[in-house]
């Protein structure tokens, strides 16, 4: 990692902390490719059971760091485009790892939540933030368009015109406005406390069953009946063959706590 990203990895849990504190950990290049990186490393490590993500400092994400990329926009572009197969770009790519990771990632969110923070934020599986923490869609103030993958995943997360009113206004919300409105998923003063302790009480569970329970919510909340039900008849059949569905009910019966074994495979 570089230091524009903290990693700590203990008892199966990796915390990431975005490293910019004196910047509010406003996005330049550095910091989106030591994100995209870090995310590699974890999907790297079947240790990892489970993942919070963090701001270091006094805010999650003020957003892109706008004097660093127009001080350099052909530099800036360079990452923005994509050349041959490839389907997405660097942008894109820093909130959609954390969604494609094998464990759960939990974003704890205080300070500033802006812009592509808000989009990096929106990549984790569950949001907790406090009740006064400042969120926005934020890229129409600099006459630009939500382009780190929020749509894709706001389109999960609330009806479409309240997407528009946040996208179309930029306006400030707050972490308990954002509550009622969908973009986070519950409130807590100590956003990053309570974001290990859920960490925790997930990694004691079968890493099989959270890694395919994870992808069978992704791949299944926008497809169809068919598609999601062939699906859920894939994965239980590979959750009936696993060791840690078997440790599971061998614990569950004896009322023991299970001694679960790495995560088999890939879901």
């Amino acid at each position: 990692m570089t230091d524009r990203v903290t990693l700590e990895i203990a008892d199966g849990i990796a915390t990431v902390g975005l490293n910019r504190p004196e910047k509010h950990n406003a996005l330049d290049i550095p910091l989106i490719q030591a994100l995209v990186d870090t995310a590699k490393a974890i999907k790297a490590d079947r240790s990892v059971r489970a993942v919070v993500l963090q701001g270091n400092g006094p805010s999650f994400c003020s957003g892109l760091d706008v004097a660093s990329a127009f001080s350099s926009l052909p530099k800036f572009f360079k990452h923005f485009a994509t050349f041959g197969v490839k389907k997405r770009n660097i942008f894109q790519d820093v909130s959609l790892c954390w969604r494609e990771l094998q464990v759960p990632v939990i974003g704890a969110i205080h300070g500033n939540c802006f812009g592509g923070g808000l989009q990096i934020a929106l990549g984790a599986d569950i949001r907790i933030a406090t009740p006064e923490s400042r969120l926005s869609v934020m890229e129409v103030k600099w006459g630009l368009i939500p382009d780190m993958s929020g749509t894709v995943l706001l389109r999960e997360l609330m009806p479409i015109d309240v997407a528009k009113d946040l996208t179309l206004t930029g306006r400030i919300v707050s972490g308990a406005e954002a509550k009622e409105l969908g973009l986070v998923t519950r409130l807590s003063a100590d956003p990053q406390a309570d974001a290990l302790a859920l960490a925790r009480e997930i990694a004691a569970k079968s890493p099989d069953a959270v890694a395919a329970g994870k992808q069978l919510l992704n791949a299944n909340w926008l497809c169809g009946e068919n598609k999601a039900l062939k699906l859920e008849r894939k994965l239980q059949l590979l959750m009936f063959r696993s060791k840690n569905q078997r440790i599971a009910v061998k614990a569950g019966l004896a009322k023991q706590a299970p001694q679960f074994k790495p995560r088999e495979r890939d879901y």
